[in-house]
C-alpha cells in the first residue's frame, strides 16, 4: 500500500475519507486529527466537499430525460446498409476491457471528488439560505461524530483530555464560554467512575463539550453536550448501540446530551439518568 506520509496532508485525509488506508495509517491520522486543529479544519472541509459532490451527482442522476430526446431516439430509422456490405466491414469492439473500465471509473471518481471539493468550498444559494434560517439539528451527524471521538479515546488512553480534572475551575469557565451552556461536573465516584478531565470536540461542525471518566478496568465513558439551535421532538432517554459503543441521548433546557461508553455496560441507561439530574 502507498506510504501516505510521503503525500500532502490533503491527500492523506482524502484517502482516509475514501477508506483507502490501512488500520495503522488510520490510527496515525486519527491521532493527528485529535491534536492538530488545522488538520481537523481541513478534514471537515474535505468531508463537506465530498458530501456536496455526491449530492450534486445524485441530483443530476435524478433529472428526467427530456421528452423530445426520447421521441427523437424512438423515431430514428436504422441504417439501410446492405447486409453483404456490412459483413465486409471489420467489427469494432466497443466494450472496454477490465483494466480500461477500472481506469475510466477511477478517472471519473477523481474528477467528481475534485468538482465536489471546489464547489463545496464556495457557498451556494442553498447554503446561504441555511445560514440565514434556523435549521433542525442533524442528529445523525452529531451522534456519528461523538461515536468517532469515543473510539479515538479508547485507542489512546494515555491522552484522554485537553484539561485535566485537577483544573476544575478552568474546565468550568472554558467549556461554558466555548459551548455556551452552564453545567456541573457530575460526581460518579459512587459508580466507580473517576473524572479525568475535559476536551472540546466537533459534532456536526459545532463545538461540543466532552467530560471524560474511566474506571479501574480501563473502561472509558464520556458525557458530551452542546447547545441546541432547535429542540427535538422528545426529551426522553434513548439508547443506541453502534458496534462496540453504547449511546444514551436526552435533551433538557436547550441542551442535547450524549453519554457514550462500552456497549457491554448494562448500566449506561441508569447512569445517564443520574447524570441528567447532576449536570
Amino acid at each position: 500500500m502507498l506510504d501516505l506520509r510521503k503525500l500532502p496532508l490533503e491527500a492523506q485525509l482524502t484517502a482516509l475519507l475514501d477508506g483507502e488506508v490501512s488500520p495503522e495509517q488510520r490510527h496515525e491520522l486519527e491521532q493527528r486529527l485529535a491534536t492538530d486543529e488545522n488538520a481537523r479544519r481541513l478534514h471537515e472541509k474535505l468531508r463537506h466537499g465530498a458530501d456536496f459532490g455526491r449530492r450534486r451527482l445524485d441530483d443530476v442522476l435524478k433529472e428526467p430525460v427530456p421528452l423530445a430526446l426520447v421521441r427523437s431516439i424512438k423515431s430514428t430509422q436504422p441504417p439501410k446498409t446492405p447486409i453483404a456490405q456490412r459483413a465486409m466491414r471489420p467489427q469494432v469492439k466497443l466494450a472496454p476491457s477490465g483494466p480500461q473500465a477500472l481506469a475510466a471509473a477511477l478517472i471519473l471518481f477523481v474528477v467528481g471528488c475534485g468538482i465536489g471539493y471546489f464547489a463545496g468550498t464556495t457557498p451556494d444559494a442553498d447554503e446561504i439560505a441555511t445560514t440565514t434560517a434556523t435549521a433542525p439539528a442533524n442528529t445523525n451527524n452529531w451522534l456519528g461524530d461523538v461515536t468517532a471521538y469515543q473510539r479515538l479515546l479508547i485507542r489512546q488512553p494515555r491522552h484522554l483530555v485537553e484539561v485535566p480534572a485537577s483544573q476544575a475551575e478552568e474546565i468550568s469557565s472554558w467549556l461554558t464560554t466555548v459551548i455556551g451552556v452552564p453545567f456541573r461536573v457530575p460526581d460518579l465516584s459512587a459508580e466507580s467512575w473517576t473524572f479525568q478531565g475535559a476536551r472540546v470536540i466537533l459534532g456536526d461542525n459545532r463545538p461540543v463539550g466532552q467530560l471524560v471518566y474511566s474506571n479501574s478496568d480501563g473502561d472509558i465513558i464520556s458525557i458530551c453536550f452542546r447547545k441546541d439551535a432547535q429542540p427535538p421532538e422528545s426529551d426522553d432517554f434513548k439508547e443506541t448501540i453502534k458496534d462496540e459503543i453504547g449511546l444514551v441521548t436526552w435533551h433538557n433546557a436547550g441542551t442535547s446530551y450524549v453519554l457514550a461508553g462500552p456497549s457491554a455496560e448494562a448500566t449506561l441507561g441508569q447512569l445517564a439518568m443520574k447524570i441528567a439530574t447532576a449536570i
